[in-house]
């Protein structure tokens, strides 16, 4: 065969290619070549003190069932710091304090959104020391030379070392102590500290002493020797997803599932 009719015989079979092609492709339903619908992914972080990350951490699958769109990343630490990252600039939607004087600096630089500040929970403050101590049966106890270290939460960033040091000092026992507190980062690290036996005693809220069986719960701190322990919960203005972070508030506020699991975490749901 000549190379003319090698070249004309190559150029006809690559044009009934593409007659062929185009055929199936009119023929083939448009359900078949269409990419089916997905639902799109909206994505809420979530600061909140590291004394809610047990609670937070189980609420999460159940508020995935109700709202599997919703890609929720949490980021746990002490308020006062969670409070300047959000003043420095830091991509929150909703954050959760462990004490009111956070989340109403926040407020009072106009960095909430309108009508979302609400208290959402309560806890309580209690002396624990290692499960096997027997150097503890109250807080006058603590002056005794057999108890080496006191973990507390640093008073300047920490709510549960401010409500930590208006006990200690209602009790009168604040300037005898003094040099043998050790101060944490968080409430977790100072439950840390005791559970390791690192400190002999500290001070933790009750649903921090309920998570773990390396401590015992010595005593309950009195009411009246600390200011009450809240924990608000607002939406950033920053947010780019408003109305899911307010979703995810009422949730949280609201549900029955929620206030389940922060009962059963120790916590007292505000208006139950």
């Amino acid at each position: 065969m000549s190379p003319q009719r090698i070249l004309a015989f190559t150029c006809w079979l690559f044009f009934a290619c593409l007659l062929v092609i185009g055929c199936n492709q009119t023929n083939t339903p448009n359900s078949a070549i269409t990419a089916s619908p997905t639902s799109q992914t909206t994505f809420l972080t979530i600061s909140a003190a590291a004394s809610l990350k047990d609670a937070l951490t189980a609420i999460k699958p159940i508020y995935n069932q109700v709202k599997p769109s919703v890609n929720l990343t949490y980021n746990f630490g002490s308020s006062g710091a969670l409070q300047q990252q959000i003043e420095q600039g830091a991509k929150v939607d909703v954050f959760i304090s462990a004490a009111t004087k956070q989340i109403d600096a926040l407020d009072q630089k106009g960095l909430l959104v309108d009508g979302t500040k609400r208290n959402l929970l309560t806890n309580q403050l209690v002396l624990i020391a290692p499960q096997n101590s027997t150097n503890i049966s109250d807080f006058p106890d603590l002056t005794s030379p057999r108890v080496k270290k006191i973990a507390l939460g640093e008073p300047k960033s920490v709510p549960a070392g401010q409500y930590a040091q208006q006990v200690l000092t209602s009790l009168k026992i604040a300037d005898k102590i003094k040099n043998k507190v050790v101060y944490a980062k968080d409430v977790r690290q100072a439950l840390n500290y005791v559970e390791s036996g690192n400190a002999s005693a500290g001070l933790v809220y009750l649903s921090d002493a309920k998570s773990t069986a390396k401590v015992k719960i010595i005593t309950t701190a009195p009411e009246n020797s600390h200011s009450p322990i809240l924990y608000p919960i607002a939406v950033l203005k920053s947010s780019k997803n408003i109305d899911v972070a307010k979703d995810f508030e009422q949730f949280l506020s609201s549900s029955n599932q929620a206030k389940n699991v922060f009962k059963k975490q120790e916590f007292a749901v505000v208006g139950n």
